[in-house]
């Protein structure tokens, strides 16, 4: 039988782990796929409306789930069982909260615009309320996702998992998982 590669990469918001998903699908020469693309309806505006969890788990399995080598990026815990058991590897990207809020407003002014973001903007009030969300991702006082549900999450894992600190460079990350990765 075949290795399969099914990695697992989660985080906080603005940790990095789309941008380390990608990174590796592409050292790896594999399929990168991210939770948001399952999870969220495509609106315009983006990020407006929840797929059920039933969608989800069904346009994952006639995306990639049957397929032996993959990397999903994003948070699961609390609807995704059902993929949990595929998974090979789970990396888990932990970054200081001014870091990943220094990423999420750069990220933030790029996909909308800093007019948007402004105070005034079509966007103001709702990207301050995400980045007040964001920024007790520590100390789990917010609903969601948050460190305390994460690293409950972790421990009830049967796959290994590889916790590295993402505030590191992206092609030393990479390098790690790689090394990391059953032969």
């Amino acid at each position: 039988m075949t290795q399969t590669r099914r990695i697992h990469i989660v985080g906080a918001s603005g940790a990095g782990v789309t941008t380390l998903g990608r990174a590796l699908a592409d050292v790896l020469a594999i399929p990168h796929h991210d939770t948001d693309d399952y999870f969220w309806r495509p609106t315009s505006p983006p990020y407006r409306e929840q797929r059920d969890v039933a969608d989800r788990l069904r346009l994952m399995g006639e995306i990639f789930l049957g397929r032996s080598d993959w990397i999903l990026s994003g948070s699961l815990d609390d609807w995704g069982g059902p993929v949990i058991p595929l998974f090979d590897l789970v990396v888990f990207l932990h970054v200081p909260t001014e870091i990943r809020l220094r990423r999420l407003r750069d990220r933030e002014a790029r996909h909308f615009g800093g007019d948007a973001l402004a105070p005034g903007g079509w966007r103001h009030e709702e990207t301050e309320s995400f980045f007040e969300w964001a920024s007790h991702y520590d100390d789990g006082t917010r609903e969601g996702r948050n460190l305390p549900r994460h690293l409950a999450w972790l421990a009830t894992l049967n796959c290994p998992v590889l916790r590295l600190h993402g505030a590191r460079p992206v092609a030393d990350l990479v390098r790690e998982i790689v090394a990391a990765l059953p032969l």
